[in-house]
Formats: structure tokens, sequence, C-alpha cells
């Protein structure tokens, strides 16, 4: 019998009463009372009067150039190349940085786990049931053409996103269902009831478009028309697939607010376009960028001995970083027949040598990646304890034995490349799978050969998978390597057009509603969302609404490790590796505090263009 998420909660509410009765008595006293900031659990470090974020120098000058090739990227967003200046849909490849143009209700805290502070909104009231929140707008709120940022703006703003954004963006407005203006500087936002509780945060963290500006053109086109912003910076010059520029507003409206000293400090932030990491790396030497995060661990270890670098024009350092890993690997597409056999999937795992994939590409710099919490407490190990088996015991019979004793980690090998213990077990558990050898080719119970295309959209890559497909081939499985363009490879993925491909993902250290786009059923039927593997277990779908409704964060600790626990033993991926470090690489013309936020890396957000330094290198040069 299916578990129903109402019986789920209630089991879990059972286990953790105590602690759900404290968080309540906590969240309610902040009811009915305008708040300067809010957060998952209630919590907030910065009181109302606070100046600036305490990992910023409120004096940076403002000035110069930050460029780089970007880290990140959001929604349809791209890291080799973009052909629209709209990041918020799902048609089209969107350039990186087009959030820093628009201004939101509220921003995050680095330094707190999930913590938001009021930009566009002054304040925010909860209602007691905390399904109604109200935001009062700043007055002096603005578009970069002047005209008043009003919480019209903001309730079109979130009613579009939710009905015709990124279907990223629409699985997470599941729970919220709709807001109105009750004035110029009032907006109220509902939820639905048993909402996720991060969707509010969610909420307050969305762009705010200019209603009449979208009264004139749709929203939901793909276009390179520059769209017309409220945030620190808007869009300057750019080349499609080559670089793009925001310019700084120099009298942007929300400067001098607390949530904004110290940061936004350069007059042109600019994104910088490689489809060849080689070929990026030789334009950071030439300094074609200035700043650098390096992802190559070859490079790291070889190549920094360019005469910049031998002079000490340019900088190495290695950050910390303490949020959740997460996961990295060669993700399974599910959704295939040939990989529906969970010891089929096993199997690709078993034929993955990591220990000589380290040692050999990229000495020996990083550490297997097991869960998709990696380095964070919500990672399961051990033995399950009382509160994940409240969880997990509704579930016995319907998962596999495993998830009710150690989790599932994947095989250390003997270094050699070809580890014949491994190799051994996985013909096993092909032969087990009903997956026998027909004249040394692996085939599936209908007869049809087992082949497998590797999907990517950049080189890199290629040394990793070539000994791989290699392993496969002594299990008799022909596996290709196909190298595509990135919009070929963005709409491939995008429409679940793969059989195997890299990806790699992270949860923020208070995860929520963002959940149900990488592991839930609806997700997985969804184009252009994250469930790669295409994952449908109701198992899952229950343990996602269980984190989602979580009050306190032992509750949510808990549910994430069971989650966890389920997760690793469908064996949806071929876990690859992680550090819980940032490799950084820079000209030496910048100033910056003296540590980093913990929770984000901080950077260009609160560094600053050195003159002094950039006059030294000038001079050095």
């Amino acid at each position: 019998m299916k578990l129903s998420r109402r019986r789920a909660l209630s089991l879990f509410a059972s286990a953790a009463a105590a602690a759900a009765a404290s968080s309540r008595v906590i969240s309610a006293s902040a009811q009915n009372a305008d708040r300067h900031g809010m957060s998952a659990f209630g919590d907030l470090k910065y009181p109302p009067d606070f100046p600036h974020f305490s990992y910023v120098n409120p004096n940076a000058p403002k000035g110069g150039m930050f460029s780089q090739i970007g880290p990140n990227r959001q929604f349809n967003q791209s890291f080799q190349t973009f052909n629209s200046l709209n990041s918020f849909i799902l048609k089209g490849d969107a350039a990186q940085g087009m959030e820093l143009t628009f201004a939101t209700l509220m921003v995050r805290s680095g330094d707190e786990a999930d913590a938001m502070y009021g930009l566009a909104a002054s304040s925010v009231r909860i209602s007691d049931d905390e399904l109604t929140y109200r935001f009062t707008l700043r007055s002096q709120a603005k578009f970069h053409d002047g005209t008043p940022l009003t919480a019209h703006d903001v309730a079109w703003s979130l009613t579009t996103l939710k009905e015709k954004g990124h279907p990223i963006i629409t699985q997470q407005l599941r729970d919220f269902t709709g807001a109105e203006a009750a004035d110029d500087r009032t907006v109220v936002a509902r939820f639905a009831e048993k909402r996720g509780r991060d969707v509010p945060l969610f909420v307050a963290a969305l762009p705010v478009f200019s209603r009449a500006y979208y009264s004139k053109k749709p929203f939901d086109e793909s276009t390179l028309d520059i769209p017309l912003g409220s945030g620190a910076y808007k869009v300057g010059r750019f080349q499609v697939g080559h670089f793009i520029e925001f310019e700084r507003v120099k009298d942007w409206w929300g400067a001098d607010l607390p949530v904004s000293r110290g940061q936004s400090n350069f007059d042109v932030l600019r994104f910088e376009y490689y489809r060849d990491r080689e070929v990026g790396f030789e334009g950071f030497t030439a300094k074609n960028y200035l700043f650098r995060e390096e992802f190559t661990s070859r490079t790291w270890a070889t190549r920094y001995d360019f005469p910049a670098f031998k002079e000490g024009r340019v900088k190495r350092d290695v950050l910390p970083d303490d949020t959740p890993s997460g996961a990295q690997g060669w993700f399974i597409n599910t959704r295939r027949d040939k990989f529906r056999n969970r010891r089929v999937r096993e199997a690709l795992i078993d034929a993955f040598d990591f220990e000589w994939t380290n040692k050999n590409i990229m000495y020996g710099s990083y550490e297997r990646t097991h869960s998709v919490f990696q380095n964070s407490p919500m990672m399961a190990k051990g033995k399950p304890d009382t509160a994940e088996l409240a969880l997990l015991e509704p579930f016995r019979g319907k998962l596999p034995d495993e998830v009710f004793g150690e989790p599932y980690v994947p095989p250390v090998t003997d270094g050699s490349g070809q580890d014949r213990q491994w190799l051994r077990r996985g013909a096993q558990l092909l032969n087990d799978a009903g997956c026998s050898l027909n004249k040394g080719k692996r085939v599936l119970p209908s007869g049809k050969p087992i082949t497998i295309e590797f999907l990517i959209d950049e080189p890199t890559f290629q040394p990793h998978h070539l000994p791989y497909i290699k392993n496969l081939s002594v299990l008799g499985i022909d596996a290709t390597l196909r190298v595509v363009d990135p919009v070929q490879y963005r709409a491939r993925v995008d429409g679940f057009d793969f059989d195997i491909t890299v990806e790699r993902f992270s949860f923020s250290a208070t995860p929520g509603d963002s959940l149900r786009t990488f592991f839930s059923s609806q997700a997985a039927a969804t184009k252009g969302t994250q469930n790669l593997a295409g994952i449908a277990d109701p198992a899952v779908d229950t343990l996602v609404d269980i984190i989602i409704a979580a009050k306190t964060r032992a509750e949510l600790t808990a549910a994430c490790k069971a989650l966890d626990r389920v997760i690793r033993a469908g064996r949806y991926w071929i876990p690859h590796w992680y550090k819980a470090s940032h490799w950084i690489a820079y000209w030496d013309v910048f100033g910056h505090p003296a540590s980093k936020p913990r929770y984000f890396r901080g950077i260009p957000e609160t560094w600053w263009y050195d003159r002094d330094k950039a006059a030294k290198l000038d001079h050095k040069g």
C-alpha cells in the first residue's frame, strides 16, 4: 500500500514532537510584526539596525573592472555560449549574470544558512498560519529608467514567473498560490497549506520586472533586447557567444542599504566565454580576463609556471568551501529500458576505477563522492538512527534492504585501472539481471545489445571517459563518447535525449522545495528540470515532502539522511569526485576582506579594484 504524504508527516511529527513544539513557539512569537528579515526557522544573526554584513568592507572603493569565466549558471544560462538575455525561461541559452540587473524583495546573507534581509522590501509581516506574507516596499526603489518599482510590478512578476517561467521556477512555485498589490507599496504573497518551508524565501529572491515594460513585449521570448532592470548593474557591451559586460548603476537607489554596503564595488563586471578550457586558460595567462576559479586539476598542478605567476603578478589561493559539495557524476537516464534494472546500473558503477583516475588524471586532488549531500551533516553515515528509521520503516519491503543498514558506498579499487575483482562483480550483476554475453557482446534479456552514448558539451572530460569506456568493453558493453555544441547539448539534456551525461549539482545548507526539481516523480516527466536520472519513486517523493515540511533543523537533517540512503540505494548515478575548497587565481589588482562569508564564495561581490596594486602591476609589466 502506498504511504500517503499525510501519514508520513504524522509519523515524523510523532518522532520529533518536542522539537517541533519548541519551533512553533519561536515561530509564533515572530508573527504579526514587521520584520527586517526572515529565515527558514526564524533565526536571524543581524538586528533591525545592522549597518552592513560583517564579512564586507563597508569602505571599499568603487571602480575598475572584474572579469572572469563564470563559475555558475542558473535556469537556462550556459557556461560556453549565449544567444539570449532572458534567463528566466526555458527557451534559448541566456548570458550569465543577468540576475545582476534585477532587484529582488530580499537578499541572502552569506554567513547564515538561509537568512534573508530586505532589499526592495523594507520589511515583511507573516500571518499566524504562515500562509500570507505582506511585503512593504521601499519608496526609493525604482527601475533604471527612473520609474518607480511598485507592488503592482512585484505581483505581476511573481504571477508571470509562475505561469511562464523556466520549469525549475514553476516547480518551486507550486505552493505559491498568488500575489496582489494592496497598494503601491504593499504586496501580499499567499501560499498553500503545508507549503514548502523555503518557498517564501524563493519568492523573495525572484527578480522584479517592470509591468509597463512587458506590456509592450512578450515575457516568454528568447531575445537579445536589453531588459529594463532595477538592480545594481545594467547590461553594457556584449558580443554574442564571446563576452558580456554589466555596468554599475552609479546612482542606484539601493547602494547605501545595509544589505548593499561594501558590495557591487566594480564599475564593470565582465563574463568571458570559451568553449575550450585550454584556450580559456591561455586567455587568462594573456590577461584577457583577471580572475579564474580553477576546475581542472591538471592545470592547477602543472600550468601555473607562466612568467606573470613567477613574477608575482598573478596570485593563487585556496579558499575553504563549507557548503554542501553535492553530487557530481555520470547520471544514468533510467527512462531508457536498458537502464531500468538497478543491477545493471550498479555494474556500471563497478566498472569505474576512481582511484586510478584520481591518481593518473587528476593528480590525487579529489575525494570520492558518495552522497547527494556530500560535505554536510545531511549525509547519511552508519546505520539509521531512531529518527531516520521512523521515516524509513513504512517502506520496508518496498526498498532495498541496504536502506536499513549501512548506506551504499561505491567500490574502492586497487588503482590498477582495471580491477578484476570489481569487473568480475559487475559481470555477475549483469548476468543476474539477465544480461548475458552473446559472441562477446552484452545483451539485454530481449537480445538487444547494450550500447551507451556518453554525452558532453566540451572536451575537458574526454580523458576521464576513455579508460572508463575501456572497462565497459571488458564487460561486453559498447560505449562511445559524443561531444556536441552547447546549444545542441542543452536541447538534448532538457528533452532527456541521452543515455548518460555528466552533471554537478549541490544544495544549500537548508534544502527544501528545490529538491523536487532534482528527485520528484513530477520532475522526472517535466522537460528542462534537473531530475536527469528520471527518479520516480514514491518513497523519494514522500521523503522530499517531509524535508520540505520539517519544522526544526534536527527534523530536516534526519529526513535528508533518510532521503540520501534511498537515493544511494537506487544507483541512479556513477559518483565522481569533490573537493571542499575553491582554487582561485587572479591578477594582483584586487583588494578583498580578510575572510570570505561561510556560505558564499564572496567573489566578486565583496572584492574591489585596488588602483595602487594595478599601478604597480602595470609598472612590473
